[in-house]
């Protein structure tokens, strides 16, 4: 198989796919946009003093979410209401730096694309459900490219040898973090 070709089997069924020598730079360019988007909406959320109860409480019963009872729930325990004020604006922050620097590249795509899902629950209405489901795809689509490879600290981090091996074969666990 050429460099730029890409083949897939899941459930029995495979799909081949040549890639144009540019989807790199296509793929770098939507790394570091959802990184920038994520680290910008991260800024403003901390710089706003984030609060998500009003949200869980009374936002998501509006958008008519089925899974409202339980938003309902959650945002009537104070614990996980502070846990939740600071892990949405510090984690889209994160994800935003790790992104745009491609480190942690899998671990922070696969974090936002889980981000973004639990808001489309939560914004269960077509303006902000297509554009949070949107955001998902695309980044589980970075993570599954190895983004982090492109132009990213990842690159350099799975080369580092420890006793003379990459990082990466002697703890191949962390191909699920890196790439």
């Amino acid at each position: 198989m050429a460099t730029n070709d890409f083949e897939s089997t899941v459930a029995g069924v495979t799909v081949h796919a040549e890639a144009h020598p540019l989807s790199v730079w296509f793929v770098l360019a939507l790394r570091v946009v959802m990184g920038i988007a994520f680290a910008v909406s991260g800024v403003e959320n901390i710089g706003s003093g984030f609060d998500a109860r009003n949200y869980l409480l009374y936002s998501v019963v509006e958008n008519g979410s089925p899974v409202a009872d339980l938003f309902v729930v959650l945002g009537g325990n104070d614990l996980f209401v502070q846990f939740v004020n600071v892990v949405v604006p510090w984690g889209e922050l994160f994800i935003g730096l790790a992104l745009v620097f491609g480190v942690a590249t899998r671990l922070a795509a696969f974090s936002g694309a889980v981000m973004m899902a639990l808001f489309y629950l939560g914004n269960w209405n077509i303006e902000n459900g297509v554009v949070n489901l949107t955001y998902m795809v695309v980044l589980l689509a970075i993570a599954a490219f190895g983004a982090g490879r492109i132009l990213g600290l990842d690159l350099f981090v799975e080369r580092y040898r420890v006793g003379g091996v990459p990082l990466v074969e002697r703890y191949p666990a962390l191909d699920y973090v890196l790439g």
